[in-house]
């Protein structure tokens, strides 16, 4: 087989024989691998996350890599998107500085511009541009393309609409390929697509260590490794999703506790003990409501509702809910007090105040949520709401970001915790070791 069919078929040997770059094990790994129509790669900082993107973006532009059944239409576009237009030229001017010199590839160069955006012209047609993600992506919009690299996309603040919106129907006209790669940010959106793609049999997913880059040095990551805090060694070096110290639920126990299988909702059966919870809305924020089966061991949630409206219709709701399953009802009675309780006198709704002892009740019910996560004593299904804005509201993202600080719009996690209390029983359930309220260990 020729050096240029091989090429064509092992983007590694294109790297080696026309750009003259040997890429490392790791990055050779993900050169032959990601070729789902989603691909997403999460490494650590100076694994090679920029060298390796522009080896792809030319070897697919020099090839013009796509399904043959769309040959027929003229061109390839390729595009780097990033959250800034700097950000978005460097994956860019490595691609370039990667041509220098390069005699198999650099007679194949028509042009090279910098405005109105950065672009390489093929002489076959393609064209490999950069482009910023900025508002809500509307500098990609009215055009097409073959491959999408978006890079840093952990850190793009619109990300889920940029990518649901704007790149994907980017790609329609040619089913096009889309690679998301990123150093982590938490457990944000690109930490959602990476657990979606897991699951998917149409992509492919590589965490990357920096330590796997043999370029850099060695001693330097090893001091930087010891240096940095947990979350931090884990995120910039080992390229995996952290849980910080803000947050509550362990990582780990909440994908434990998550049984996408289990029915929701959980229609009422007889002889079942429930209790349910109600965060009431402040303003901007949400009335929530999670009832729980507390029958057995673990305790199950089975129905939960998220909604802005009146305080009639959120009485009615609660009012129904108690209809249908029974059981305790505990309400968020903060700031309200007693017109609530006295509003809901009927169902016997009991009161739960957030602020009393200077914040210390709020921190004693957020530890009680805890406990029964870490000592794996509830399941949860994946629920994913509308939302009011036309986005979808995810009870998972919003548990795995919960915080002992400034949790005030964490109106489904503070339901389930007002549940939760009604479940608790006293001195039975030991809190973790490591548990801590603000600054307080007990």
């Amino acid at each position: 087989m020729g050096i240029w069919k091989r090429a064509f078929y092992d983007p590694v040997v294109f790297a080696r024989e026309f750009l003259n770059i040997k890429p490392h094990p790791a990055q050779a790994k993900w050169l032959r691998n990601s070729i789902g129509r989603e691909n997403l790669l999460c490494t650590g900082n100076r694994w090679g996350k920029s060298t390796v993107q522009a080896i792809k973006l030319l070897h697919r532009c020099f090839f013009k890599l796509r399904n043959p059944k769309w040959d027929n239409i003229r061109g390839y576009n390729a595009v780097n998107v990033s959250i800034t237009q700097d950000q978005a030229s460097i994956v860019f001017n490595k691609a370039v500085s990667l041509l220098n010199g390069k005699p198999r590839i650099q007679p194949f160069i028509k042009e090279i511009r910098k405005t109105p955006f950065p672009s390489i012209i093929f002489k076959n047609g393609a064209i490999l541009q950069a482009r910023s993600s900025q508002n809500k992506g509307e500098y990609l919009l009215g055009n097409d393309f073959d491959y999408i690299n978006f890079d840093e996309a952990a850190f793009e603040p619109n990300s889920s609409h940029i990518v649901d919106s704007v790149l994907a129907m980017r790609l329609a006209d040619r089913e096009g390929t889309i690679d998301y790669c990123s150093t982590p940010n938490g457990k944000n959106w690109f930490y959602d697509k990476y657990i979606k793609l897991l699951e998917s049999s149409e992509a492919y997913v590589q965490i990357g260590d920096s330590r796997e880059n043999p370029n850099i040095s060695a001693d330097y990551i090893n001091r930087k490794f010891k240096e940095l805090p947990q979350s931090g060694r884990s995120q910039n070096i080992k390229g995996i999703f952290a849980d910080t110290e803000e947050t509550i639920i362990p990582f780990a126990d909440l994908e434990n506790a998550l049984e996408r299988s289990l029915p929701f909702p959980e229609s009422p059966k007889p002889g079942r003990l429930y209790v349910h919870g109600w965060d009431l809305a402040r303003k901007r924020t949400y009335t929530v409501g999670a009832t729980i089966d507390i029958t057995g061991d673990p305790i199950r949630l089975v129905a939960m509702e998220r909604f802005q409206r009146g305080w009639l219709e959120a009485y009615a709701a609660i009012r129904e809910r108690y209809r249908l399953y029974g059981g305790r009802v505990i309400i968020d009675s903060t700031g309200l007090g007693d017109v609530v309780l006295a509003e809901l006198e009927d169902i016997g709704a009991e009161g739960f105040n957030f602020g009393v002892g200077g914040g210390k009740a709020k921190a004693e019910l957020l530890a009680n949520l805890q406990r029964f996560f870490v000592m794996q004593k509830i399941i949860i299904p994946d629920i994913k709401l509308p939302d009011s804005n036309g986005k979808e509201w995810s009870f998972k993202r919003e548990l795995s970001e919960l915080k002992w600080e400034d949790n005030n719009k964490c109106d489904g996690a503070m339901a389930l915790a007002l549940a939760l209390w009604g479940a608790r029983v006293d001195g039975s359930i030991p809190p973790p070791l490591s548990s801590r309220i603000g600054t307080m260990r007990f």
